[in-house]
């Protein structure tokens, strides 16, 4: 399944060519850095990657007005990458990096299995910090681009 074929998304959002380009060189660039002062192996290379993709991803939904609650909240059994806040709506967000889409692109890789463990999460999420609208995000970086889909999913 492709980015358009999540339910509700409402919005997507395309950065130029050479924008994207500058982005993967610099996450890239600074993946190479960590490797080379910590000599770690490929697994923690691409976790420090997917790390500067959430960097990268969280700067740019404060540019766009949302503010950052939480970063990697956890609970057994689902995780977040990023809560928000965009105006009275809590919005949690899913991060993913592709390098190549030979295993499936960003959007292919949140599948049902994913979905309902994000979903798990924010409920706890609400249940801690009080219930609020929400709606669940995905900010997907790959070979095509950097996408922002609003309203990815829902958690029914």
């Amino acid at each position: 399944m492709g980015a358009a074929g999540f339910s509700g998304w409402a919005l997507r959002q395309r950065w130029s060519a050479a924008k994207i380009a500058r982005l993967l060189a610099r996450v890239l660039r600074r993946g190479r850095a960590a490797d080379a002062e910590t000599q770690s192996s490929p697994v923690a290379s691409r976790r420090v990657i997917g790390q500067q993709a959430e960097d990268e991803a969280a700067r740019y939904l404060a540019r766009h007005g949302l503010i950052i609650l939480a970063r990697n909240f956890s609970v057994p059994g689902g995780e977040i990458d990023l809560v928000c806040r965009d105006g009275a709506q809590t919005v949690f967000v899913e991060v993913r990096w592709r390098q190549s889409a030979r295993y499936g692109s960003a959007a292919d890789s949140i599948g049902p299995v994913k979905r309902r463990r994000i979903v798990l999460a924010a409920r706890h999420w609400l249940q801690r910090h009080g219930e609020t609208p929400c709606r669940f995000d995905c900010m997907l970086v790959d070979g095509g681009g950097f996408t922002w889909l609003r309203d990815a999913f829902s958690a029914d």
